[in-house]
């Protein structure tokens, strides 16, 4: 399926074909993973992406949460990964931003139980862990055209992992999930990564300058902001669109570094909300 796309994926990732795994949409790869993989428990740790909790209840499985610490870092998930179908690890973090350590990472994959490691957003970021594939049988990592690459109505992603974990995948897939035109259209994104990186680059500018405007605003390697003011009305009522927060994180903000007149409209919006 989509043979040159995944060769083109496996190029841009300096690893092999075999290595990757399509789907439509990153979302579809978390129930598919779910369905193969034994364990009667679901770890996450939140705050966290919101889908992890759906799928694991459309499987019927229980949910056990290890919450982030104060500065939304993972705390000591490798305590509780005995008979876990599942160990969710979003790195840059939605909705905080924050790449989790490399080295917590590690010591989850060292208890053999299954992570998925989501790095939807790691084009944002410094560092990856798509080395760890050659060494952890364990390791899912979870990618999308749908942040960096700007496709997300196209509805283009993939796993990496080892070539055999990959093949069971591509065993319970459905026939055809992912369309041509979508295959092409994340194809030409490839062809002409450059333009994909300069926007990176813009995004990463703009998303300090707006950190360095707001305390309030929490470190991020993401293309977004967690930041701390109650302001979601204050918003909308200015045609501004945040995302509204709930849970541990009640209270807050994430916005989308978006262009930079949209970036000036919200900061000018922002200080006249704080200075109220």
């Amino acid at each position: 399926m989509a043979d040159s796309l995944r060769e083109k994926i496996a190029h841009t990732l300096q690893v092999e074909k075999e290595n990757i795994v399509l789907s439509s949409g990153a979302d579809e790869l978390i129930s598919c993973v779910l369905k193969l993989l034994e364990g009667e428990t679901v770890i996450i740790s939140s705050p966290t992406f919101g889908m992890y909790r759906v799928f694991a209840a459309l499987e019927g499985l229980p949910l056990l949460d290890v919450p982030l610490d104060k500065n939304f870092r993972l705390q000591k998930v490798e305590n509780f990964a005995e008979n876990v179908r599942a160990i969710f690890v979003c790195s840059p973090n939605n909705p905080t931003g924050n790449i989790q350590e490399r080295e917590k990472i590690i010591h989850i994959l060292d208890t053999g139980a299954p992570v998925i490691l989501d790095e939807a957003y790691i084009e944002f970021a410094k560092e990856s862990c798509i080395d760890l594939v050659w060494e952890y049988d364990n390791l899912v990592i979870l990618r999308t055209f749908s942040k960096a690459c700007g496709l997300a109505g196209v509805r283009v992603g993939y796993a990496v992992a080892q070539k055999e974990v990959c093949t069971y995948v591509k065993r319970i897939q459905c026939p055809f999930n992912l369309n041509i035109l979508s295959a092409k259209a994340a194809e030409i994104m490839l062809d002409h990564y450059e333009v994909v990186e300069q926007n990176i680059e813009f995004v990463i500018k703009e998303r300090g300058r707006i950190k360095r405007e707001f305390r309030q605003a929490f470190p991020s390697e993401a293309n977004f902001l967690l930041i701390d003011a109650n302001a979601y009305e204050f918003f909308l009522r200015k045609g501004i669109v945040v995302k509204q927060l709930g849970g541990s994180l009640k209270g807050m903000i994430r916005v989308t570094v978006g262009r930079k007149e949209e970036n000036d409209q919200f900061i000018s919006a922002l200080k006249e909300f704080l200075e109220e």
